[in-house]
């Protein structure tokens, strides 16, 4: 079961990366499939337009559950372990990191309602012994609130969204191209960091 979970979680990560790097230039046209492989913010937001309130709150809630829990039971499992990879993946871990455990450790809670997209939120709520029967109803709750406040400022900003998009469809190869070498820049930098 841990190993499925683990195989589960990097695969998410996987795809994840494809559909934030390929989402501005799909969005418009595949937005079932963009949120499909990542239900990060800024693909919920531009889907909106695109794509009808079933299929969007369908995908987009299994999408970031099946993260969500997923990354709780890796951090419940795995513990100090998951700690120290996602250091080892970042580095020193940023002031915004640090501020997130802190805010975890004193209102656990809270946080996983406010960011249920977390992966580090995720992650600590495990690793600090969150009981699964309290941590998936806050879970859902905050896909819930997080779902119906970005379909609303989608629907307020539709136009802006379909002329950003419109705008960058001359580049968006090129953007979607300069995401992917940032994101295989970014992974070797990790590299270089772990066998330093």
């Amino acid at each position: 079961m841990r190993k499925a979970v683990l195989a589960l979680t990097t695969l998410l990560f996987v795809i994840g990366t494809i559909g934030t790097n390929i989402g501005p230039a799909l969005i418009d046209e595949h937005p079932r499939l963009i949120l499909m492989l990542s239900a990060r913010n800024r693909n919920l937001f531009g889907a909106v337009p695109y794509i009808d309130l079933m299929s969007y709150l369908l995908i987009g809630f299994t999408r970031v559950l099946i993260a969500g829990v997923a990354l709780f039971l890796v951090g419940r499992w795995y513990g100090t372990k998951t700690l120290g990879w996602v250091e080892g993946n970042m580095g020193e871990l940023p002031a915004i990191y640090k501020w997130t455990e802190r805010l975890v450790d004193k209102a656990g809670s809270v946080m996983v309602v406010l960011m249920p997209g977390s992966n580090i939120v995720c992650l600590l709520v495990g690793h600090r012994r969150m009981a699964p029967r309290r941590f998936i109803p806050l879970l859902m709750l905050g896909i819930t609130i997080k779902l119906a406040v970005l379909w609303r400022g989608g629907k307020l900003f539709e136009n802006q969204i379909k002329d950003f998009l419109s705008y960058i469809e001359r580049y968006q190869w090129w953007v979607v191209g300069a995401l992917f070498i940032a994101s295989a820049l970014q992974s070797a930098r990790k590299g270089r960091r772990k066998s330093n």
